[in-house]
């Protein structure tokens, strides 16, 4: 039996990636190797659309659905796919982003191959994927998933900064430099009751992010279990050390888990895939790997 018997391609057609002109020219491709499948392109229309119409294509059948993005709008997708809760629904990704790190980090071959041999020979992957427990002091729990990672201290602050003004090049140098300057650390409260500063934690399922940093010598996708990148507060000049370490050598073996949990007790934003969300002070924050979760090609 073939992998899946339709595609869905999602898309923002205002994306500064051109995401629209590489949804067009992949439905093209697959539509001349595989004039029998039926192509369906999905634009979106606002924020959180994809994560709608993922889910909506996902929820019957054997689909797949492909989300022309960056790791974004990708994440958007991945969560359409488990609100839909089909385990014959797989997802995959064209990089149509800054960062691409999900794609980066999982690329055996071009899209449109992928595609064809999963149709040839019904064989298709299957990764692990970070479930994010937000519970807010006195509120109820929210749920979401992460393909790639979730970051909590300078990598969201950055996140922030680049947002405000802009990518490209310079731009970017920049907005990194403008965050590590207004970053400070953030008090946690841990599970077993302990109270630390953390300039950065990352819980990373993929090996590097941001093109060029590594995060772990063997971090995978598909292990059960996620990098914990812990940085304890110190001076800033040891953090900037770290990230250089990251850009050259790599940041060298990483404790792995598959649960881990803490209470923010500032304001701050966590990074999730590239999404950024605002977190109150005195929020409860648990990750957990969910592994196999993602059915994919790629």
């Amino acid at each position: 039996m073939a992998a899946f018997d339709r595609v869905v391609i999602v898309f923002n057609p205002h994306s500064t990636g051109d995401a629209a002109t590489l949804a067009s020219e992949l439905r093209d491709d697959l539509a001349e190797r595989h004039p029998d499948l039926p192509l369906e392109l999905a634009p979106t229309q606002r924020a959180g659309h994809g994560r709608e119409l993922a889910a909506a294509a996902a929820r019957t059948g054997r689909p797949l659905v492909v989300s022309v993005s960056g790791d974004g709008g990708y994440n958007d997708v991945v969560n359409g796919l488990m609100d839909a809760g089909n385990p014959d629904a797989v997802a995959a990704v064209r990089g149509a982003g800054n960062a691409n790190d999900h794609r980066r980090a999982t690329k055996r071959r071009p899209l449109d191959a992928a595609v064809s041999h999963a149709l040839r020979t019904g064989e298709t992957q299957r990764f692990d994927l970070l479930r994010l427990t937000v519970t807010p002091a006195g509120g109820p729990p929210v749920v979401r998933y992460a393909h790639s990672y979730i970051g909590l201290g300078i990598t969201p602050v950055v996140a922030v900064d680049l947002e405000e003004g802009g990518k490209g090049s310079w731009r970017e140098i920049v907005a990194v430099v403008r965050g590590f300057r207004r970053f400070r650390p953030f008090p946690v409260e841990l599970e077993d009751g302990g109270q630390i500063e953390v300039d950065s934690l990352l819980y990373a399922n993929i090996d590097r992010m941001a093109k060029v940093a590594t995060l772990s010598d063997d971090g995978r996708p598909d292990d059960g279990q996620f990098e914990l990148v812990l940085l304890p507060h110190h001076s800033k000049l040891r953090v900037l050390l770290t990230a250089i370490r990251s850009a050259t050598v790599g940041l060298g073996a990483q404790p792995h888990a598959t649960h881990h949990a803490l209470t923010i007790r500032a304001p701050m934003p966590l990074q999730l895939d590239g999404e950024l969300v605002e977190l109150e002070a005195d929020t409860h924050v648990a990750v957990d790997v969910v592994p196999g979760a993602l059915r994919t090609v790629g």
